[in-house]
């Protein structure tokens, strides 16, 4: 459960990266769309790991806001955490953190994408196997199992 709300917990993935030289910019850090390739990564590996693979490729993005608060320099370790903060009706609002290996937070922010099928020219309702997922009743029910 969400310590704050009483909520199931979201469905969560945390992914472990390394900032590479293509990373950086001519300041000796890493530049800011290194943050949105690794939060795309993990969304990646979130969706795989539900099943969900068949999304990619529906999911425009139509928002995304980080706040960055740290550094990251060339060879540096870097976790990142992403989780399902909102399912709506059709889009869908991750949460993310790009934490060192000390646990310093160097960024953190919000992705929303929306369900778009391949034909369509808008935004449609999610279909019931995603909602059954990454939805609260679809937490709620990994949740009593253990998972």
């Amino acid at each position: 459960m969400h310590p704050d709300r009483g909520l199931p917990a979201a469905a969560e993935i945390a992914c472990e990266h390394r900032v590479e030289w293509y990373d950086t910019d001519a300041a000796g850090h890493h530049h800011h769309s290194a943050i949105l390739r690794w939060v795309e990564a993990a969304e990646a590996e979130l969706l795989r790991g539900y099943g969900l693979d068949g999304l990619f490729g529906r999911t425009p993005r139509v928002r995304y806001e980080a706040d960055y608060r740290a550094r990251l320099v060339f060879g540096q370790p870097v976790r990142v955490g992403l989780r399902v903060a909102e399912l709506g009706r059709t889009s869908l609002r991750y949460e993310f953190e790009v934490l060192t290996a000390d646990g310093t937070i160097a960024a953190a922010g919000v992705m929303v994408v929306a369900y778009v099928p391949t034909l369509e020219s808008a935004a449609m309702p999610w279909p019931e196997e995603v909602r059954a997922v990454l939805g609260p009743a679809g937490r709620a029910h990994r949740r009593s199992r253990g998972s």
